[in-house]
């Protein structure tokens, strides 16, 4: 069935509406408070019992199967740590508490695959990567995704759109591709039942035109269908045979759980696969599936999707997730992301402004759009070594409106009021607020946060920690209830 072409649009509209139709609640969120909550009170004993661990290891069972985690990693998961937990290096510790959760650290990472996961290029450019998966998985999203960050990277990637069946999955691949300024490749006759151009063909003329264009990969985006068939394993087993992939690569949707699991498995039985991408990440599903599939499947997970823009995937490694899932942060993963989106040059600026002139209203909201550009809240949050155990409020939706609230009213301020914040009196501040869909109060409330925020970066850049540090943040908590 094919779109006509008034519907064409609705349908691209529809298609890229499903990428959006999840709650950004942060995925692991609860495993994590679970994990951490059982963690704290061990850590308020002296020596531990083998009664201690196990009650702990029962907190951290019931917390893992919660969380959606296949029942047999988590046996074995449990197994490991408790032969460990018990041996002379945390019975015999000062320190045994933080010896367990450096031994559930470990053993995490061993789970999900140890080191991180590269894309293994051919020998001859351009290397290709067969894109696989069922519909509404995040197949072609992902595609873009991964060719954007190629792109990034300094190579040269192609799109192919070789999934003729799907009504409009050759207009949305185009049409995310040419945001990003990425080739596509695609056939504009060709209809599905049509004997004389298949996806197979379409894919080896692609090649053709990858080597004119210098391409260094090509991208396949595949068909999908809504379930495993024969009929989609014989095609995806035909293009493989015919392009010989450097990568084969399933995109899998870690909100459906352990079915993603099985989704998994059976694509690697059927038609072997080099790497995983687990797509929605920062949906609001308990990412059992992050810890199984690894564990389950054999095959390593190379990439993980985690949000909506195409620059929202983000390499896979094994160790920052682990201490993500412990509450310990990714302060490597956080850093990464800064430095993709902060202008050093900029930053520059803003450190020799701060040491003279102080920090005002414009830097304030030249910052906020900058952390918008690195991604959710949520997910930055939790890159924060020690932050998701303290008791900020973990209410994604209800940070990222605040922000959006200080950025609406700096946005109605004048340029004069911005630079000279003094003078915003009570008529100006009933202007910012009508202007910002705000109030008055709400003004006074941003104004207050702003100059203990502009005292604490003064103390920085003079090297020291004000001396009330703490309760400067106090009073900015309470006053954003």
């Amino acid at each position: 069935m094919q779109c006509a072409p008034s519907l064409r649009n609705r349908c691209i509209k529809l298609t890229l509406k499903s990428s959006k139709d999840y709650n950004s609640a942060a995925m692991l969120e609860i495993l994590t408070r679970k994990l951490t909550s059982a963690f704290d009170k061990l850590g308020r004993k002296g020596k531990l019992s083998e009664g201690d661990i196990d009650e702990a290891l029962r907190e951290v069972k019931l917390a893992l199967l919660e969380a959606d985690v296949n029942f047999k990693v988590v046996r074995e998961l449990l197994a490991r740590i408790k032969k460990r937990a018990l041996g002379a290096e945390v019975l015999q510790s000062l320190t045994p508490a933080q010896q367990v959760i450096k031994i559930v650290n470990e053993e995490l990472i061993d789970l999900l695959g140890k080191e991180h996961s590269h894309l293994l290029p051919a020998n001859h450019p351009p290397s290709t990567i067969l894109m696989v998966g069922l519909q509404g998985s995040g197949k072609t999203t992902t595609a873009i995704k991964l060719a954007s960050l190629l792109k990034r990277e300094g190579q040269s990637p192609l799109l192919v759109a070789a999934d003729i069946r799907r009504p409009a999955a050759v207009e949305q691949l185009t049409l995310l591709a040419e945001q990003q300024s990425i080739p596509v490749y695609s056939e504009a006759k060709a209809q599905p039942g049509d004997g004389k151009i298949t996806p197979t063909i379409i894919c080896q003329r692609a090649l053709a035109r990858a080597k004119e264009l210098a391409s260094t990969w090509v991208i396949v985006d595949t068909q999908g269908r809504m379930h495993i068939d024969e009929v989609l394993m014989a095609e995806l087993s035909d293009m493989k045979s015919a392009l010989e992939p450097a990568e084969t690569l399933l995109a899998v949707d870690s909100m459906t759980g352990q079915e993603a699991v099985k989704i998994a498995q059976e694509f690697h039985d059927r038609i072997g696969l080099t790497g995983l991408i687990l797509t929605k990440m920062d949906g609001d599903a308990r990412g059992g599936a992050a810890l199984s599939i690894r564990f389950i499947s054999g095959v390593p997970i190379k990439f993980m999707g985690t949000g909506e823009k195409a620059s929202d995937l983000d390499p896979f490694y094994p160790d920052r997730l682990a201490s993500r899932i412990l509450g310990m942060g990714d302060a490597l993963s956080l850093i990464e992301k800064a430095q993709k989106t902060f202008d050093q040059q900029q930053a520059k600026i803003l450190e020799k402004k701060m040491r003279t002139t102080g920090f005002d209203l414009e830097d304030l909201l030249s910052q906020i759009r900058q952390v918008h550009k690195m991604g959710a809240l949520s997910q930055l949050t939790e890159m924060v070594p020690g932050l998701s155990r303290t008791s900020i409020p973990s209410s994604n939706d209800e940070g990222e409106r605040k922000l959006r609230k200080i950025e609406a009213i700096i946005s109605s301020t004048t340029y004069e009021e911005r630079r000279n914040p003094s003078i915003i009196n009570g008529s100006r501040r009933r202007r910012i607020a009508r202007g910002s869909g705000t109030t008055p109060q709400d003004i006074n409330q941003m104004l207050n946060q702003f100059y203990q925020l502009q005292k604490l970066t003064k103390s920085l850049t003079r090297g020291k920690l004000p001396k009330n540090m703490m309760n400067m943040l106090a009073a900015n908590k309470n006053q954003s209830r």
